[in-house]
């Protein structure tokens, strides 16, 4: 229960769940237009930070969760609770996983740089991508590199495996070790 005095606007805290289990996820997402564009110069681009969580009992979560903000809290070595992170998510049923996105990571780079660009025809092309992953953390992680190909497509060369995840989007789980670089290549050929 509360009182809301007239005019006012109070923010409750809608539920509270402790000891919820989640995995990090570090992404690096591309975009379509990047396809299309001749002589690209190096962009240097932030890495995400996202929480992958599930809502069920097992999570100590397993309700139905409305639409709002989700804040992220992580005990401290002397158990304080320090904020992390926040995100908008959707209406999420119970069972169901989700991502949240709390930043971006300041000690993980990347940086793609068009390496190959060719006309085949009036909408036939064929490009080459490297994708730099710098990572100056204490541990060995784990990029998701994401990249969105337009038209009809097909992989002519890659350094990696990849998963396809729909038509038009592919995902390069790229280990990058400690103060080290992993540079992704892929070449593809596409039509629209």
């Amino acid at each position: 229960r509360t009182t809301i005095k007239d005019n006012q606007t109070k923010q409750m805290t809608l539920l509270d769940a402790n000891q919820v289990p989640l995995k990090k996820l570090f992404l690096f997402a591309g975009y379509p237009h990047y396809y299309y564009a001749q002589d690209q110069r190096s962009s240097k681009q932030k890495v995400g930070v996202f929480l992958e969580l599930e809502n069920s009992k097992k999570s100590n979560l397993g309700i139905p969760l409305p639409k709002g903000t989700i804040r992220v809290y992580k005990e401290d070595k002397d158990g304080s609770l320090q904020f992390i992170g926040e995100d908008r998510i959707d209406h999420t049923p119970k069972d169901e996983k989700f991502k949240i996105k709390i930043g971006e990571a300041f000690d993980v780079i990347g940086e793609r740089v068009q390496t190959d660009y060719k006309r085949l025809g009036r909408n036939l092309f064929e490009v080459a991508f490297e994708v730099s992953l710098r990572n100056h953390k204490t541990e060995d992680i784990k990029v998701l590199v994401e990249e969105p190909i337009p038209g009809d497509w097909e992989m002519l060369s890659n350094t990696h495996p990849y998963e396809k995840l729909s038509a038009h989007l592919i995902r390069f789980q790229v280990p990058v070790v400690k103060d080290k670089e992993e540079k992704v290549k892929y070449r593809i050929r596409f039509k629209y």
